[in-house]
């Protein structure tokens, strides 16, 4: 991957609040290894890590 690519796949990772000047993470970590989780819409919403395959379903709330 080149410099120009990495730099635009990192702004999709992280959101940066210019007014506090804080960083802050958009996926969720894992539990059990503490790497990103990625989430998955399709057959059934859930949050995965790829790195040691933890799984955690999303239930919708009922109306």
């Amino acid at each position: 991957m080149a410099k120009e690519g990495l730099k635009l796949y990192v702004h999709r990772l992280y959101e940066y609040d210019y007014n506090t000047g804080t960083i802050k993470r958009k996926n969720k970590i894992c539990p059990r290894c503490g790497s990103f989780m990625a989430f998955h819409k399709y057959p059934v919403p859930r949050w995965h890590c790829g790195k040691c395959g933890h799984t955690e379903f999303v239930r919708e709330a009922k109306r």
